[in-house]
């Protein structure tokens, strides 16, 4: 099957398996390796991405699904430069990652929920829960949660 799909703003097309996963597609055909691979069945979050600003797990998508649609992978958090966003500054600054692994999900997770329009400030207990589908054997966590708190509250949010 033919698809077109917007990955950080480029447009890629190619023709997949009707049965090709989307985390393939990305790593494979697009070239965008930082979505990483590791479960395959969803529960790591290594393979997390944004599908139209929403998070979602691109090892339990059909590349097909999502014909059309637009894409953030890690690769499209930084700037046009490359230069790091606040929340890829403060996982350093955190000690936020270790081995990196899981770093990407965690990130693209961070950044949909830093970008939802709220009011009021988001709470230790709220970065918990939109986390929580990313599994970190190095961490601890506590970093990661620190990192996202402290853009949430340079933010205001």
């Amino acid at each position: 099957m033919k698809i077109g799909v917007e990955i950080n703003g480029t447009t890629f097309a190619g023709e997949v398996e009707p049965r090709a996963l989307l985390s393939d597609f990305i790593r494979h055909q697009a070239g965008l390796t930082g979505t990483h691979v590791g479960c395959e069945h969803g529960v790591c979050g290594a393979c997390t991405i944004q599908l139209d600003g929403e998070p979602v797990r691109s090892c339990l998508m059909l590349a097909v699904q999502a014909h059309g649609r637009a894409i953030l992978t890690v690769e499209g958090l930084a700037g046009p430069d490359g230069e790091l966003t606040a929340l890829q500054r403060a996982f350093t600054e955190h000690h936020a990652l270790q081995c990196g692994f899981c770093t990407a999900g965690f990130l693209i997770s961070a950044d949909a929920l830093l970008r939802r329009g709220r009011a009021g400030p988001i709470s230790e207990t709220e970065i918990r829960e939109e986390l929580a589908g990313n599994l970190c054997r190095c961490t601890g966590y506590e970093g990661i949660i620190a990192a996202v708190r402290a853009i949430a509250q340079e933010r205001g949010s």
